[in-house]
C-alpha cells in the first residue's frame, strides 16, 4: 500500500505533533489500530512514550484526528469540486467522483485507515466524523438528485445510486497497487464513465 500520508514526514527538530501523527498513520496501516502501540508510534517518530503522550492523551486520540482531519478535508474538497462543476448534475457528478478517486489513490493510507477504522472511535469520537461522511455523502447526492428530477438521469432509486457510487469510489484506496496498470487519473476517467451509466445519464 502506498506510503502516501496526511502528514508529511518532517525533520527530527521540526513539528514533534506532525512526525506523531505520521508514525502513527504507518504504525495503523501496517499493524492496525490494535496491533500498534504508543511505544512503537514513538519510535518510528524517533522520539520518546512521553513525548507521544505530551502530544496526545492516548493512542484512540491520535486516530481520531487522523481519521476527522482526512474525512473533513475530503468533504471540504468535494464541496469546492461540485461548486465549481458548475449546474449541470452530469458534470457535478463527474467533478465529485474524479476527485473522489484521485484524493482516495493519492492519500491511499489516510483514506484506507478512515474507512476501515471508524469502528475502533469512541462515540462522541465516531459522531463527530459521521457528521463529514454525510457531508461527503451530500456531494454525490445532490447532483444524482438534480439529475434525475430534471430527467437528465434515468435513476429510480438516486439514494441507493448514489450509496453505490460512493462506496465504488471509496474501496480505490483498498485494492489499488502503486505499481498498478492504470494511472490515478486513468482509474478517475474510468469511474466517471461508470458513475454516470449507474446514474442513466442521458447522452
Amino acid at each position: 500500500m502506498s506510503q502516501a500520508a496526511l502528514y508529511p514526514a518532517r525533520g527530527r527538530g521540526e513539528d514533534g505533533e506532525a512526525r506523531m501523527l505520521s508514525a502513527a498513520l504507518a504504525a495503523f496501516v501496517e499493524k492496525g489500530f490494535h496491533g500498534a502501540s504508543m511505544r512503537e508510534i514513538a519510535e518510528r517518530a524517533e522520539s520518546s512514550v512521553s513525548s507521544a503522550y505530551y502530544y496526545f492523551s492516548s493512542k484512540q486520540a491520535i486516530l481520531y484526528r487522523i481519521v476527522y482531519d482526512i474525512t473533513a478535508e475530503l468533504a471540504d474538497s468535494l464541496e469546492a469540486a461540485e461548486r465549481a462543476a458548475g449546474s449541470d448534475p452530469a458534470e457535478r457528478l463527474a467533478a465529485v467522483v474524479r476527485l473522489h478517486v484521485l484524493f482516495h489513490a493519492e492519500r491511499q493510507d489516510a483514506s484506507f485507515i478512515g474507512n476501515s477504522e471508524l469502528r475502533s472511535l469512541g462515540l462522541d469520537e465516531r459522531a463527530a466524523v459521521m457528521v463529514c461522511r454525510d457531508r461527503v455523502t451530500a456531494a454525490f447526492e445532490r447532483p444524482v438528485m438534480d439529475g434525475a428530477m430534471a430527467r437528465q438521469f434515468d435513476c429510480p432509486d438516486p439514494v441507493l445510486t448514489t450509496r453505490a457510487i460512493v462506496t465504488m469510489a471509496t474501496a480505490v484506496a483498498v485494492w489499488r497497487r502503486a505499481d498498478g496498470v492504470l494511472a490515478p487519473e486513468a482509474i478517475a476517467d474510468r469511474y466517471v464513465e461508470l458513475a454516470l451509466r449507474m446514474v442513466g445519464a442521458r447522452s
